[in-house]
């Protein structure tokens, strides 16, 4: 059944036979017909006599459930009454973390749109990328990154505002702080991830609204146990799932609160931890060994959990923190596909240097090619199904590889011990984790390719014990004579200007000949070993 005006993601969504099985048996996953995820995660705190709590701080202001609460209903005017919102219709928020940017997160769902969120690096012609693919007629951004959003031109995009000295600010004072929710169904679309692929174009990720509900019945039930007086903190993008799942959709969920940092950095972190007395942290482990580091700088006594995901946490990171500080890392694997964490552990049953084990709602296995599958202690695919899955719009061929025999295959190669406990060997593509970023070689090799000095490259990653993989690009010149220093230098500062700078090659090798097969497929693994 359509559940808006504007059937975009309805239409565009993998049949029912190409989805993924569903286990939602359980009476916290159930749901019913009818349902707006912002009324449970937001206007129940108000119903409920909670709206003066402290729902998000930052180092320069605090808003309560209340002030969220006004300001989402406010903003959801604007979208219908200025921008033309009709159900249905996606729109882009390009924002750091900061509570504007969950404001408008509500304000969209609210008012029956469907949320694009982006990450605060990405440039012109990756945006316009985004914004063609899911055909988004509406932007809301935060003013200080209007440059790159000013910059894209596509038809598609109709209307853009601006918070932070923007029209957004003007527009929101004379709207009501009240407003009627959209009536969504529970398996309406209410937010399209964007994933990054190891070939074309990026794909689109579809979360329901009760998909929303059940990752906060799932991870932070099994793994945290939250309570609302908990303070969330962490580094992750809210454009990335698992930012915005550790950062608003959990506190929110049980009425605790979240602390916002628009450009974390560790100190930064560590700072906010001591002087507000943080009690939960998600960051990448890369991030968990600096901040290790400076732990004599900084008091963090009131840390009861710390998550870890994006990349697989090194044994010696976990090892350091928990040396430092007596509080054991949790470790997780999670995907864009299946919105959040789907392995981990809790503090009674870690295994250090596993990812854990399936949480409440999921289950998974190993298997080989052909799906069959294999006998513990025995490398093989990941596979994973629950209570969320793999819903690609408009790319059956990439939904076919990831759903087979009615489970995700996430393309990570994993072994499973005796005990049930689930160990990362290695990525099953040419996906690149940097710093807790997912890095798709061929995005890079795309820009690279557009700047005038390269002939051919390719991109692999490379070993790292700082930042878990490099990106690192095999190029080829139009004019070998060229290569130096100082060509390495330019096209590194190029790119950062033209594509999202953690994207950039930090190592560059300069060859004659890319390694080929007979058909032309260039041969990754021989420069791996370059």
């Amino acid at each position: 059944m359509k559940h808006y005006t504007d059937n975009f993601a309805y239409d565009n969504l993998p049949s029912l036979n190409l989805q993924p099985d569903y286990l939602c048996d359980l009476p916290q996953f159930e749901h019913p017909e009818m349902l707006n995820c912002v009324e449970r995660l937001l206007d129940n705190h108000i119903k409920n006599r909670n709206g003066d709590a402290v729902c998000i701080r930052t180092f320069e202001e605090t808003w309560t459930y209340n002030d969220l609460f006004e300001k989402a209903n406010q903003i959801a005017h604007v979208l219908i009454d200025d921008l033309g919102l009709v159900s249905g219709n996606r729109v882009l928020l390009r924002s750091a973390n900061n509570p504007m940017m969950v404001a408008c997160w509500f304000a969209v769902i609210k008012a029956g749109g469907i949320v694009v969120a982006t990450m605060p690096l990405l440039r012109a012609k990756e945006l316009t990328t985004f914004i063609d693919c899911a055909e988004i007629s509406i932007a809301i951004s935060d003013s200080d990154l209007a440059d790159e959003l000013n910059q894209v031109e596509s038809k598609f995009l109709k209307q853009k505002s601006f918070f932070r000295n923007g029209d957004l600010d003007q527009l929101i004072q004379s709207k009501p702080k009240t407003f009627d929710k959209y009536h969504s169904k529970s398996d309406t679309v209410c937010l399209i991830g964007f994933t990054s692929g190891t070939t074309g174009l990026p794909k689109m990720t579809a979360h329901y609204h009760k998909d929303i509900l059940n990752i906060c019945e799932a991870f932070p039930v099994y793994s945290l146990q939250p309570t609302k007086d908990d303070i969330f903190i962490g580094s992750p993008p809210l454009g990335f799932t698992f930012g915005l799942g550790g950062l608003v959709l959990f506190p929110m969920y049980f009425g605790a609160s979240t602390f916002l940092i628009e450009k974390p950095s560790p100190e930064l972190i560590l700072k906010a931890i001591e002087e507000y007395k943080i009690t939960i942290c998600f960051t990448a482990p890369t991030a968990w060994r600096v901040l290790t580091s400076k732990l004599d700088e900084f008091n963090v006594s009131s840390l009861r959990k710390c998550v870890s995901a994006g990349e697989t946490l090194p044994l010696q990171v976990w090892k350091d923190w928990y040396d430092a500080t007596g509080l054991k890392i949790i470790d997780g694997i999670g995907s864009t596909e299946i919105l959040h964490i789907f392995i981990s552990s809790n503090e009674e049953n870690i295994k250090p240097g596993a990812t854990g084990v399936p949480i409440l709602g999921y289950e998974a296995k190993i298997v080989d090619e052909s799906g069959n599958e294999l006998p513990p202690n025995q490398p093989g695919k990941l596979a994973v199904r629950g209570i969320t899955g793999c819903k690609y719009l408009n790319r059956e061929e990439k939904q076919r590889e990831y759903v087979q025999n009615g489970w995700n295959i996430t393309g990570d190669i994993f072994k499973k011990d005796e005990e049930g406990y689930f160990w990362f060997v290695a990525r099953g593509d040419d996906m690149i984790i940097s710093s807790g970023y997912n890095i798709a070689s061929i995005e890079v090799e795309s820009v690279l390719l557009t700047h005038e000095e390269i002939l051919e490259c390719a991109v692999v990653g490379l070993p790292d014990e700082e930042r878990g993989m490099l990106v690192c690009a095999h190029i080829v010149l139009k004019d070998n004579n060229k290569a130096s220093n100082e060509l390495t230098e330019s096209i590194q500062k190029w790119f950062k200007e033209v594509a999202a700078p953690y994207k950039y090659p930090r190592v560059i090798k300069y060859i004659t000949l890319l390694p080929k097969t007979e058909t032309g497929k260039i041969q990754r693994f021989k420069l791996k070993e370059y």
